[in-house]
């Protein structure tokens, strides 16, 4: 999903919106109203969807966008930060909001600290894909001085987000999108 994003939008450092529970038409003005036009919109597997930019360098907003508005009542959103700083080259991030509330987040880096009104929501997924727990991390550097662990990290993504995408049954991309009108 992520490199989808990235060759999808080239030029752009991305989110990608998933909400459950409100309709595309939602989606995008609630985006709309905190200054992030969706780049992409659509819907797809019960999920409706919208990319934009992180930032909206028109009005010099650099700040994270706060998506507790756009997720009210009966609602879930789904969001990857694809970038959240690319000049100090930090991971991908994930939220999970439910009726408004921040229930899980965590950074790709640190998926060990997670944080949210539910930290634990998807542990259980986690576990089973031996991403945290006593199996997730790499100890081949400890007997191969020539391995790097960091070498393996792309895979470790893709199965992270295989595994968020399975847990919440959101749908694959490529995603069917209707390209907003800049």
């Amino acid at each position: 999903m992520i490199s989808w994003m990235h060759d999808s939008f080239p030029g752009h450092e991305v989110n990608l919106v998933l909400t459950r529970g409100q309709s595309p038409d939602a989606l995008t003005a609630g985006l709309r109203a905190v200054n992030r036009e969706p780049l992409a919109h659509g819907e797809a597997g019960g999920w409706a969807w919208a990319v934009h930019d992180m930032v909206d360098e028109g009005s010099e907003d650099y700040e994270g966008v706060d998506y507790r508005p756009l997720c009210p009542e009966g609602a879930e959103l789904v969001v990857f930060v694809t970038e959240p700083c690319s000049a100090k080259a930090h991971g991908p991030e994930f939220h999970y909001l439910r009726d408004g509330v921040p229930t899980l987040y965590f950074s790709f880096e640190d998926i060990g600290q997670r944080l949210g009104a539910n930290p634990d929501y998807i542990s259980a997924e986690l576990l089973a894909a031996n991403l945290i727990g006593p199996d997730a991390e790499c100890e081949k550097w400890r007997t191969d001085e020539s391995h790097h662990c960091d070498e393996h990290e792309d895979g470790a993504r893709e199965r992270l987000v295989k595994t968020i995408a399975e847990a919440f049954a959101l749908p694959s991309p490529p995603l069917a999108r209707e390209v907003a009108a800049k």
